[in-house]
């Protein structure tokens, strides 16, 4: 089932991830006509574009984080996936999903019903939340990383890391940042994509 996603993070011999990531995917298919969780085109390829995309986030986490803030997290990707592979895996880390869209929240609110993982969603501007000293903070096609620093900082712990996937002008994101920022970046190859990045920050300061 699913042979594409077996690199993400080896979980998929695990028949309570895949039930759990079934019901994920379902509610993404039913909501997606009124709400616009992904486009047309890439509800098609939910699996690969986005779900395992999502997951593999979890490969490059040293250790179980006590807190995971995951911002704009619309669809659920990769927060809400990230929650329910972590959830399976027996992690007790607390999941934070910061969405503003009022319609998106109630989405998000009923997958962690509906799959028992139990995160917490938060209906909120990102800027406006109060800070969270997540140690992990996360986004997907959010924003640029220039916008993504000034995002992260607030919340992320002082050893804490920032997790961005990023297509293939990551370089120049990059570049653009440390204008205004101070990190330190390790880009970590994608496996669903041969273009893209999984950048990770450390250190996180104004430049």
């Amino acid at each position: 089932m699913h042979p594409e996603l077996i690199p993400a993070a080896g979980l998929f011999d695990d028949p309570e991830l895949r039930g759990k990531l079934e019901l994920f995917a379902a509610l993404v298919a039913k909501w997606n006509p009124s709400i616009n969780l992904v486009s047309r085109d890439s509800l098609r390829d939910l699996w690969s574009r986005h779900i395992a995309d999502s997951l593999q986030l979890l490969e490059v986490i040293p250790t179980e984080p006590s807190r995971w803030l995951d911002m704009g997290s619309g669809g659920g990707f990769p927060g809400a996936v990230v929650a329910i592979a972590a959830k399976v895996k027996g992690w007790k880390t607390e999941f934070i999903l910061a969405e503003s869209d009022q319609r998106k929240a109630a989405f998000l609110r009923t997958v962690s019903r509906e799959t028992a993982v139990g995160f917490d969603v938060r209906a909120e501007r990102i800027e406006q939340m109060p800070p969270q000293s997540a140690d992990v903070v996360s986004a997907r096609a959010l924003a640029p990383l220039i916008d993504l620093c000034d995002y992260a900082v607030r919340h992320v712990a002082d050893d804490g890391l920032a997790i961005f996937p990023k297509g293939q002008g990551a370089d120049q994101e990059i570049m653009e940042a440390r204008r205004l920022w101070n990190f330190q970046v390790t880009a970590q190859a994608s496996h669903t994509d041969p273009s893209a990045k999984l950048l990770l920050l450390k250190g996180l300061r104004r430049a």
